[in-house]
């Protein structure tokens, strides 16, 4: 260890200055962290405060005061635009709505079997959101819709989505069970 020392007395004296100022360091670092002051919170008051502005937030406002003008009644409105238009092509208006409403009907597509929660977003994606629809596939179509399923092609035959569509398009739920089970 003598000659060690003889031999590199810089290095050594440089290593124990190196390692007194990390010393040094750390004590003071571990110092600082426990003379840390705490800064006063709101909730230091306590519940006085709180209590002592709930008259502020109970009292009613200004916009609560305003009286509203009475409003045009919307049975007159009604009548008035009722009466613009013609028997007939308010008939073929209410068909057509009516095919819309069915049209966008949404369904929960993964109460038939074999249909998840990712084959349902797929299907949503080409657009197929109802019993209806699926009720309503050809041969073809179901052809066309396994094309685009990917992994999941051949399911819509495996699993008779049409039948089970059919069965749940028209509120069967006694027929479905009977031949598929309990849903």
């Amino acid at each position: 260890m003598v000659e060690l020392f003889q031999s590199y007395p810089l290095a050594i004296v440089g290593a124990l200055v190196l390692l007194a100022l990390l010393a040094g360091l750390l004590l003071r670092r571990g110092k600082a962290t426990r003379e840390r002051h705490r800064a006063p919170d709101a909730m230091d008051e306590g519940v006085g405060p709180a209590q002592r502005n709930s008259a502020l937030i109970n009292a009613p406002s200004a916009a609560s005061k305003v009286s509203l003008r009475p409003v045009e009644p919307v049975a007159d409105v009604a009548v008035k635009v009722e009466a613009e238009v013609e028997p007939d092509a308010f008939g073929e208006l209410a068909e057509a709505v009516a095919a819309q409403e069915a049209a966008t009907q949404t369904d929960d597509l993964t109460r038939i079997k074999g249909l998840g929660p990712k084959l349902k977003a797929r299907l949503a994606e080409l657009g197929v959101v109802s019993f209806a629809q699926i009720a309503g596939w050809s041969e073809a179509d179901i052809a066309a819709i396994d094309a685009q399923l990917g992994t999941f092609a051949g399911r819509a035959t495996r699993d008779q989505w049409v039948a089970q569509a059919q069965f749940l398009a028209s509120g069967d739920i006694a027929g479905y069970e009977a031949k598929f089970g309990k849903l």
